[in-house]
């Protein structure tokens, strides 16, 4: 259970820029399988994708969003894997709330590193076995395929929804595997229809909660240098096992 609540935190899985040049489909000519397709031919060319976030977390004990987190993700291929950085700036209860706390998450040979500076604190996960499953839900919209989108999750086209001025396509996602449904029972994407990458997310659980992921200043395949996947963390940093 704990490596798919880790998934939660390091999906990001977002919007990235696209390759086509071509304008969008008409919107009554979009299928299941065109969406899937155009997934597909930007998986084939992606190397690199960084993006600014907004991530809303909901409680709907509550009925309110009980924090936000703001900062910038990375993403690069290095060889058949995916390697993320997400460096959160900013969190508080609300937009208007943020206060500075950088923390870093880097997702990288079949671990999740967690660092907290204010605290010199960095926790480290090995995922092991699991290692390939949970690399399925980080690279949605970063370099996932429409093909290995199929494989992890029932996919169903939920119909046209147009997304801070983008036309895109609502996919509605119910994972194959009982393990994750416990933690997400259903995840949404809204897919750019020019540009075949998720500019927004979303992941509901069995209570009704749900994290909401939203991407701007977005860039594909520019040069994102080694240092960014880098932890900078210093001589005090208290370094705690925490397990796969």
């Amino acid at each position: 259970m704990k490596t798919f609540w880790l998934a939660g935190t390091v999906i990001l899985a977002a919007a990235v820029l696209g390759f086509s040049s071509a304008p969008p489909p008409p919107q009554d000519a979009v299928t299941l399988e065109s969406v899937l397709k155009k997934m597909d031919t930007m998986a084939a060319t992606f190397r690199t994708a960084q993006a600014e976030f907004e991530w809303d977390n909901y409680q709907r004990a509550i009925d309110e969003i009980v924090d936000v987190q703001t900062g910038t993700t990375y993403y690069r291929r290095s060889g058949k894997d995916i390697e993320m950085m997400a460096e959160i700036r900013k969190s508080g209860p609300s937009a208007t709330e943020l206060k500075p706390e950088p923390k870093y998450v880097l997702f990288s040979d079949g671990k999740i590193k967690m660092y907290q500076p204010r605290v010199e604190e960095l926790r480290v996960y090995d995922l092991g076995k699991n290692k390939s499953d949970l690399e399925g839900y980080v690279v949605l919209g970063f370099g996932g395929s429409g093909q290995d989108l199929q494989k992890t999750f029932d996919v169903t086209y939920g119909g046209p929804e147009t997304v801070d001025g983008i036309a895109t396509a609502r996919l509605e996602l119910v994972p194959k595997s009982e393990k994750v449904r416990n933690s997400y029972n259903k995840m949404i994407l809204w897919i750019d229809l020019d540009r075949g990458v998720s500019v927004q997310q979303k992941f509901l659980t069995p209570q009704n909660d749900y994290r909401l992921c939203k991407y701007s200043g977005i860039r594909l395949n520019g040069k994102v240098g080694d240092d960014v996947f880098r932890l900078k963390t210093t001589g005090k940093t208290k370094i705690i096992s925490a397990g796969g």
